[in-house]
């Protein structure tokens, strides 16, 4: 995905509700924008997922963050801006719920360790990020298997090759004091900020 029109097909597919396939540092991600309703109902139908439960959030940069409306102490983003980009993911506070929190005032969060994702996040804004795969299998890695598997639900494939596999992200709660991991992962979850 590096012309121009690739990105601006990305956007439109975004924009109208759409729902992508994209490559993260772990397994390909079900991508839509994380403040539209009819984007994050159609990444539970994809998955075959009870509505209720909140998707994580693919981010670039910390203006991100404030975008989505995540209201962290400046210390605590200061230090998790040391780890990322990694397969970390962390839930923050949210000012208000958005369609990928389900009514939650909290968001899971992740700056990709893959640089082409957060290129591409830079040109898109924030993205859902949960992984490519109807609920019960197991995540996917080839971008063939995507296409097979979700390809006549998806609006867009972005094939970015096999990605990595292996652990899923680590999940770490840094609303409470001191963060909780709440998922043990690809990140070693060594760095506990306060």
């Amino acid at each position: 995905m590096e012309s121009e029109e690739e990105v601006a097909g990305l956007r439109d597919v975004l924009a109208r509700g759409g729902v992508a396939a994209v490559p993260t540092e772990t397994f390909y991600a079900l991508a839509a924008d994380p403040a539209s309703e009819k984007g994050v109902s159609r990444v539970f139908e994809i998955k075959g997922r009870d509505d209720g439960k909140p998707l994580s959030v693919l981010v670039s940069s910390r203006d991100d963050l404030a975008r989505l409306g995540v209201e962290a102490a400046p210390g605590l983003l200061d230090r998790l801006f040391d780890i990322w980009p990694a397969p970390l993911t962390v839930v923050l506070p949210l000012r208000a719920p958005i369609a990928a929190s389900r009514g939650a005032r909290t968001l899971a969060v992740r700056v990709p360790a893959l640089k082409t994702v957060r290129r591409l996040l830079a040109l898109t804004g924030p993205l859902t990020g949960t992984s490519a795969n109807r609920s019960g299998r197991p995540p996917i890695s080839d971008p063939d298997e995507v296409a097979r598997e979700l390809g006549a639900d998806l609006d867009l494939l972005v094939d970015g090759g096999t990605t990595p596999g292996g652990a899923p992200s680590t999940i770490v709660d840094a609303t409470l004091d001191p963060p909780r991991m709440l998922r043990a992962g690809a990140y070693a979850w060594t760095d506990r900020p306060k």
